[in-house]
């Protein structure tokens, strides 16, 4: 009994991630997530709910997260040894909050509800502790519904409090509660989704609004780098922008030059005379006193360099190494790296000057997986713009998760987001999350679409996750009175 209880955790954990992409299967996922709060009343003691949780968890991230196999595929003979304990690793590890969520929620009330809050309080704790990894968020089931909206008012931690909360007044319906929990549970989705219609404001008319080149070369990981075929990937992204029309603005994606900065001279000339005017944002690397980063420049008609934003929110393992010199004595190495300990990490959150564009946030790859490096901006820009290079993982579940985050970004900022990938999927995407034009996974081209204008500031970009750290709060401390309130009862009725 219990080894099959172990193993309904772990399938249902793996039914759950079908709800991110590509997959987008959100009405089974809940039914999954229902389902495990259900499955939990089965256990005797916290310990054994912990378990149920480290397991649900397991099947989860194995599942949502497979693409972590890719990296170490690009390179197989030396890196592929290590895919299958990534993936074990993980998936295991992440799992372990999971259960110390569920093993915690136990002890503070038998009920789902305390598992919910407990739940709830560790993924806000994901996106933070250990440089934080908010990949994957409960709340994130939503994407492709209206329910995504939510992110403008609540953001990623206060509608995954809620998801869990109903979740868990679902999983409490007994024959007794058919009709109250049911009930709620039921109003509670039906208002969240007619709510999310509501607050998506209409399609802009995009008519004169500045246009931009996204630029996808479709450069494979494993060629990116190949002698042979770096002035392959570097012309084809030439050719894309010398094509007229000329654009108000063009973007190349991340690392895109083949040069480090200070010997990119000839290349950014290059790139100027194609660009005939048309001011260029490109990806590429830097190096500065031994220091070498990843950054993104914008470059002005005489091929000179304006602004430069190093990105400062790096992959752990990936573009540095924790402990790199004692890594190395396995032959551990970042799979992005270029010295000892990989990348270093610029100062910031910072704008950049895109003349009569706008004003931009940069994010370089991974830093639009986080909300709160979002919401850091020093002032509100105009529109978000991300290059990322999702080469790395494939053209199945990782680019079109990291696609995903990115529409969710937009949302809460009530800012368009341009979207520049190496191998896709590029895009642009307005305020409400819709994806107004984008160049498929694994195709070379460019595409030249209309920049939609920003809304009014969102309450999640004023408050940040503030909402969520004091809804938990309150939640917390409701209950707990509550369960000292009927500890006293009962010790009044047993007197």
């Amino acid at each position: 009994m219990l080894v099959a209880r172990r193993l309904g955790a772990f399938c249902l954990g793996a039914i759950f991630a079908l709800g991110q992409a590509p997959f987008d299967l959100w009405a089974l996922a809940l039914v999954a997530l229902v389902g495990v709060l259900r499955l939990v009343r089965l256990d005797t003691s916290a310990r054994s709910t912990g378990w149920t949780g480290w397991f649900f968890g397991t099947g989860y991230f194995a599942v949502s997260m497979h693409w972590i196999l890719e990296p170490f595929q690009v390179d197989a003979a030396t890196t592929g040894w290590m895919a299958p304990f990534a993936l074990v690793g993980l998936a295991a590890g992440l799992a372990l909050l999971w259960a110390v969520a569920f093993w915690a929620g136990r002890r503070m009330h038998p009920g789902p509800v305390g598992i919910a809050l407990c739940w709830a309080g560790i993924e806000l704790a994901r996106a933070y502790i250990l440089t934080g990894f908010p990949w994957g968020l409960v709340g994130y089931v939503w994407a492709p519904t209206p329910v995504a909206q939510w992110h403008s008012l609540i953001g990623p931690h206060g509608l995954t409090l809620l998801t869990l909360l109903l979740a868990a007044l679902a999983a409490g319906v007994t024959k007794a509660r058919t009709v109250k929990f049911g009930l709620i549970a039921l109003a509670g989705i039906v208002g969240m989704w007619g709510g999310g219609s509501a607050m998506a404001p209409p399609v802009q008319d995009l008519t004169g609004r500045p246009i931009v080149r996204l630029i996808q070369p479709n450069a494979p990981q494993h060629q990116k780098w190949d002698r042979d075929f770096i002035p392959v990937f570097f012309n084809r992204q030439v050719d894309f922008t010398a094509q007229l029309p000329k654009p108000d603005l063009i973007v190349w994606p991340e690392t895109a030059v083949p040069n480090l900065l200070d010997n990119a001279g000839p290349a950014l000339e290059v790139i100027a005379d194609a660009a005939a005017g048309t001011p260029v944002v490109l990806g590429i690397q830097r190096e500065q006193e031994g220091r070498y980063y990843n950054s993104l420049i914008t470059l002005d008609a005489a091929g000179q360099v304006g602004d430069l934003y190093d990105k400062h929110h790096l992959v752990p393992f990936g573009e540095y190494m924790p402990a790199a010199s004692f890594f190395a004595r396995f032959n551990i190495l970042g799979l992005a790296a270029r010295a000892e300990a990989g990348y270093s990490s610029g100062p910031g959150p910072a704008l950049i000057d895109l003349g009569t564009v706008g004003r931009a946030l940069p994010l370089i790859c991974y830093e639009a997986v986080f909300p709160q490096d979002v919401n850091g901006a020093p002032t509100r820009p105009d529109m978000l713009l991300q290059i990322t290079n999702d080469a790395w993982f494939g053209i199945n579940a990782g680019p079109q998760q990291h696609l995903a985050q990115a529409r969710l970004r937009a949302i809460e900022q009530g800012l368009p987001m341009i979207r520049v990938a190496n191998t896709g999927i590029s895009a642009m995407i307005d305020p409400a999350g819709r994806t107004v034009g984008a160049i498929p996974l694994g195709r070379a081209g460019f595409l030249d679409v209309p920049l939609p204008s920003k809304r009014a500031p969102t309450l999640y970009s004023r408050t940040g996750d503030w909402f969520a750290f004091a809804a938990l709060i309150v939640a917390f401390a409701t209950l707990l009175i509550r369960k000292r309130r009927n500890s006293i009862d009962r010790d009044a009725l047993g007197a």
